[in-house]
This record gives structure tokens, sequence and C-alpha cells, in this order.
């Protein structure tokens, strides 16, 4: 979502960082084009006239002019302002001492908030929680039943009771005590923040519980309407937080850099993919890093973490030092990579992405790794733990088992040879090169 401001604002540090020494004219004119990509990027006009005011001001001090990295100094002052318009560090649910803690989903139709239920439950579920689903939107046809599939999906079970919310969500509640559920996620009906009679609906299941989590979920693509929607329904209920979705998009982004800033209600969660898995707790100095093209290590790792078991991993990185990493590895750890999500998300993570445009060019078709799985499971044991057996027939027989071509067998092993030689050498601390970026070091 924030690849093109992502993509101006390096342009306007490299350019910075190409004078040397900044002169208080060079900061000026290069802060003007940071106002510039983020007027662009939808965010509203006067979060970023307060952004580049203390940006500039701190820019301009003795210490960043006379330094002896300017450029880089400034790209420091811009991530910590960043940091803090995002709202400084993630706020994590805030649970009942005893009890089931009731979560309240609330928006607009069709801003995705029966998915997100669903997203929620599996998030919640690999903390060791026990979600339970409530279904008060009795007014879209067929709601309950997506809830019900969006449940069943997630592994979660789902309260539905007769036709009136409110009574629905204190009945839930009572249900969700009985059962020992520690999360009562309720999924309630799309409505507009104009709608009287809706708004009161929503603030009446609010007033069923002591302190609820409200968490209203706006679909990022929207825009600065996203946040207009944010500020009314913060009128009407005591909001606190917000699910921005669609973060995967192609939208600008502005939104959900200013959606902290005007409402003062900080975003929790983001959702990054339609899968039932793309949930992700939100980070702000995460965020700021991708959006400065820094990376995103941490994400990184605990995306890796969820695909890959530690012992997976030992075992993986034994092989590797061994340099015993065959095919049946290869297939193995293409698998696990895979889950972690879209590889295009995935290389915008590593440190360093924005001068790795080669490792992953505009017009690749991650279908093109089913080719590569279906090469490998058509070898026989043997062939994937010794591939220089590969003969010209052997290679032959397995283009014909797979619906590929022979030269399709031979680009399977180079990458294969390829990546080997490129995890043995990171698996020893070695330095390797990647699209002109140097990662690893030497020891």
């Amino acid at each position: 979502m924030f690849e093109n401001l992502a993509d101006k604002l390096h342009a306007a540090f490299r350019r910075l960082s190409g004078k040397g020494k900044l002169r208080p004219r060079d900061i000026r004119d290069g802060l003007k084009e940071i106002r510039l990509a983020l007027l662009e990027a939808d965010v509203n006009y006067q979060v970023v006239k307060e952004f580049i005011n203390a940006v500039q001001k701190e820019a301009l001090g003795e210490e960043v002019l006379k330094g002896l990295r300017p450029a880089e100094q400034l790209v420091k002052i811009v991530y910590d302002h960043l940091v803090h318009l995002l709202g400084d560090a993630a706020v994590p649910i805030e649970w009942a001492p005893k009890g089931p803690t009731p979560i309240i989903l609330c928006g607009l139709q069709g801003s995705g908030k029966t998915t997100t239920a669903g997203k929620l439950a599996v998030s919640l579920r690999k903390q060791g929680r026990k979600p339970l689903l409530c279904a008060t939107d009795v007014y879209r046809p067929a709601a309950i039943e997506q809830l019900k599939q969006v449940g069943e999906q997630a592994g979660a079970d789902v309260f539905t009771m007769g036709s009136e919310p409110v009574a629905i969500a204190r009945a839930a509640y009572k249900h969700a005590q009985s059962v020992g559920a520690d999360a009562l996620i309720i999924d309630t009906a799309g409505r507009l923040h104009i709608d009287e009679e809706m708004m009161q609906e929503v603030a009446d299941i609010e007033a069923v519980f002591e302190k609820p989590e409200v968490l209203l979920v706006v679909d990022a693509m929207t825009g600065q309407d996203a946040v207009n929607v944010a500020q009314e329904f913060g009128r009407r209920l005591h909001l606190s937080g917000l699910i921005m979705t669609k973060m995967d998009g192609d939208a600008r982004g502005g939104a959900a850099l200013s959606a902290r800033a005007v409402t003062g209600v900080p975003i929790k969660f983001v959702g990054v993919s339609e899968k039932l898995e793309g949930l992700e707790t939100f980070h702000p100095d995460r965020m700021a890093q991708r959006i400065l093209n820094m990376g995103d290590v941490l994400t990184l790792v605990e995306k890796a973490q969820q695909a890959m078991d530690s012992e997976e991993a030992a075992r993986l990185q034994k092989k590797l030092l061994s340099a015993s990493f065959d095919l049946e590895d290869f297939r193995r750890h293409l698998r696990n990579v895979r889950k972690m999500g879209p590889l295009e998300q995935i290389i915008k993570l590593i440190p360093g992405a924005a001068g790795m445009g080669q490792l992953l060019p505009d017009e690749f078709d991650e279908h093109e790794l089913d080719v590569v799985e279906a090469v490998i499971c058509s070898m026989t044991p043997e062939e994937r733990a010794n591939p220089d057996i590969l003969n010209g027939s052997r290679k032959r027989r397995i283009a014909r088992g797979s619906g590929t071509t022979v030269q399709d067998v031979n680009i399977v092993l180079k990458q294969y040879r390829e990546l080997s030689r490129m995890m043995s050498a990171m698996a020893r601390g070695q330095e390797i090169q990647m699209g002109g970026v140097r990662i690893g070091r030497p020891r």
C-alpha cells in the first residue's frame, strides 16, 4: 500500500545524501518533497503540516547541520516522528481480569467485519486463547451463515440466537462464560454513521458490558473518508482501537497515517491479506521502517517462526552447514516460505529491499513456484537426495510426469543449486550479494 510513498521518500533521501554536508535550504527543499509525497498519499493536510513543521524544527538544529552525516540524521528524525505519528507503540487488547473479554467489531457495510472476526479468532487461537464468535447482524441476508462458515474455517464456535442484537450479545456473554471462552468476538451489522437508529443499537450493545473492547473496522482503501468515519463513530462509542483492512491493496495509504493523529484512537490490527491468517498486530515502528524502505526484520522473523518450528529450523541449519541440503529439503523450504505469505510481501520485509528489484521482477508469477514443486514431486527419493544422477532420460521422464519441459527441469535444478550455495554461505556467516545489496557479514 505504501509503495509509491516509500519510493518517493527514498528518492528524496537519496538526493540529500548525495550532497554531503547539508545547508538549511537543502533540508527545506527535501522536506518540500516529503510533504508533497505525504499529500499525494492522501494523508490529512493538517497532519502533514504539523509533521513537517516538527521535523523541520529538529532538522535545522546545529547538531544536524554540523554533523558528519546530516542526511542520515534527517532520515532518523523523519523515522522518529513517523513512529510518533503512527502511535509510538503497539497497543494490545485490554483483557478483562476475569470472565471473557467482549470484543465488539463495528463499522460501515463492506468494511470487512465478518472476515476480520474470523481473522481475529485465528490470531487469538495462536496465542492460546479460546475465542467465541457471536452473530448480531440480523439484517443482511446470509450474514449469520457467512459468519458460521468463517468460524468453521477459523476453528471457533459461533453463537446465534433470535433476532434482537442486544439480547443476542447478552446471551452470548453468558454462553461464553459457561463454555470457558476468554474472548467474545461480536460481529455487528454494518451501519452508516448518519443512521441514528443503527448507531443507537451498537451503543446499546456496548452498554451491555462493563469495559468492552470496541474496535472499529475501517477499509484503508477509502482514504480520508475512513478517518471521517472513525471520527463519527468515536463520537457515539468508546472506541478502544481501529482495525485497518485491505492494507495489501494499491490505495495510497494516507488513512493509516492520519487515523491515529486525527482520531486519537490507536490502530491495533491491520489486515494484510484475504487469508484468515492475514491479520497482524500493528507496530508503529515496524510500519515506519517499511514506509522508509528500511525493511522489517522482526515481522520477517515472526512469520518464519510461525511457518517453521524450531526442530525443523535446526535440522535445516545442520544440513546446510554439512553441505547436505538436497532437493527434498528444497521442497520443504519452499513450502515453509510460501506459508509466510506472498513472496512479494516477504521480499519487502528485508532491509535494503529498495535496491533488490532484480530479485523479484514485476512479471513474476507466484504460480511458477507450483511448477518447481511439481518438478521435484515427480522425482524419485533417490533423485531428490542425489540430483547429480539426473541424466537426459531421467529429466525427460520428470518433465512428462510434472507436465513441464526438460528446460523447466533444468531451471529448477539451477535454482536449487544457487539457493543451496547462498543459504550455505549465510549459515556459515559469509557475506553475499543480492541485487547489489550485501546480506550477512563475515565472522
